[in-house]
């Protein structure tokens, strides 16, 4: 079993990984004086297909990046701790299907930067809670639309110079990914509290975390299943037994 404390630092780990990426990819353009756009996506061109790859990587200015990093770090960090067990597939879908849907669909200029991974999970964040109608998870989503609400202007052409394509189809792909993964990543839990193996797993798991002196707590919205005989079977169980 993954203790909270490690579990957050995995969670911490790998948007760190990614974010520490696209730094040191730009610093490496302002130390060597050069840029890499040319490496960005080119929508319905051969060597724009690099760019499904790439674009995300590649960010404009100083800036541009700084617009996306805390995003990146704060959803990251949100996706890899409640959905663990699926983050790196939501990731990779995410950021794949948005390229592709990029390539095929925008406009003929360079698209680059890592808001259309950030819109994904925004979308996937929120989409998620509502198809699952996991309470837990539908307050995750309304956490979501508090602190990025205001971002869904960003999938509307109103800005000149902005990807508003990428921020488009990154919620797009952000919605589908929730759809397809609803059944998968974080399920209710469930205890059965006639079943003597289980129970004490959760009391070894309670002692585990530090509270062997105090009694097992359930997290909430957990499904509790009784099992019980009535006198009288019991009294038959008894009789058939002899």
């Amino acid at each position: 079993m993954v203790k909270p404390k490690s579990r957050l630092l995995l969670s911490i780990l790998y948007p760190v990984f990614f974010v520490t990426l696209l730094w040191i990819i730009k610093l490496y353009e302002l130390i060597t004086q050069t840029s890499l756009s040319h490496y960005g996506l080119f929508p319905r061109t051969v060597q724009g297909l690099l760019g499904i790859f790439t674009a995300p990587l590649l960010h404009g200015d100083i800036g541009h990046l700084l617009a996306n990093t805390l995003p990146l770090l704060v959803l990251g960090i949100i996706i890899f701790f409640f959905y663990r067990s699926i983050a790196f597939q939501l990731f990779f879908w995410i950021y794949l299907s948005t390229g592709i849907w990029v390539w095929a669909a925008a406009r003929d200029s360079y698209h680059i930067g890592a808001s259309g991974i950030i819109y994904g999970f925004e979308s996937f964040l929120f989409f998620s809670g509502v198809f699952r109608k996991n309470p837990q998870l539908l307050a995750l989503s309304l956490f979501v639309v508090f602190l990025y609400g205001s971002a869904v202007w960003g999938i509307l052409p109103v800005q000149k110079g902005i990807s508003w394509e990428s921020h488009a189809l990154g919620a797009l792909a952000g919605l589908i990914t929730a759809y397809n993964f609803k059944k998968e990543g974080p399920p209710d839990k469930t205890y059965n509290l006639g079943d003597d193996e289980e129970n004490e797993r959760i009391y070894m798991d309670s002692i585990d975390e530090g509270n062997e002196d105090s009694p097992i707590q359930l997290p909430p919205n957990t499904i509790i299943h009784y099992h019980y005989k009535d006198e009288k079977n019991k009294n038959n169980e008894e009789q058939n037994k002899a």
